[in-house]
């Protein structure tokens, strides 16, 4: 995702610079402040509150276009889907465990078709948690991901990875669809 820019008076384009106290990333520290604690009283609610704030002003973070909308049986059926994968890599690893053959592991690019950058970061969560894959890069500037996959002994292995890490990003953007362009922009 490029940048925003703003164009100064006198033609000039500069990056944005964005708003550093947002609501939700205030509101989400100060609940780890208290989980943190382990109990709510106001001097910690107050304190949770300034630390947050301060925290957002040294550490300022651009905003993230969070999901609008949620469909609920298609995010239901996306984690079902998501389990019964967990389920499948960790017998296939315990499989590679068991046989005690050479195996042969590849990095594999995944290339996204979304240039949401929400979209990419759970995808490659995803794709973390099964077992027998792991991200060993993500890059933002085209939206590729590159894994690190266990037993993979030609390119169609390779392939058929890619193809499944690609349905997988259907499946979440099916689930949890991108807001429209003018949304966004309007």
């Amino acid at each position: 995702m490029s940048p925003v820019t703003r164009t100064t008076r006198d033609g000039t384009t500069r990056p944005a610079r964005h708003r550093a106290v947002q609501p939700l990333a205030v509101l989400w520290l100060v609940l780890v402040w208290l989980a943190m604690w382990g109990e709510v009283t106001p001097l910690l609610l107050v304190g949770g509150v300034v630390v947050a704030v301060l925290v957002c002003v040294v550490f300022p973070l651009p905003p993230v276009d969070l999901v609008s909308r949620v469909r609920p049986l298609l995010l239901l059926a996306l984690t079902a889907r998501f389990l019964f994968e967990v389920v499948r890599a960790s017998a296939q690893v315990a499989g590679v465990v068991v046989r005690r053959r050479p195996v042969r592991n590849a990095v594999v690019a995944v290339d996204l078709q979304s240039a949401s950058d929400f979209t990419m970061t759970l995808v490659a969560a995803m794709l973390s948690l099964i077992p027998g894959s792991v991200v060993v890069e993500a890059r933002r500037s085209t939206h590729t991901l590159y894994l690190h996959v266990l037993d993979v002994p030609d390119a169609a292995s390779a392939e058929e990875f890619r193809r499944t890490a690609l349905a997988l990003e259907q499946r979440l953007l099916r689930a949890l669809p991108p807001r429209p362009v003018e949304e966004v922009t309007g």
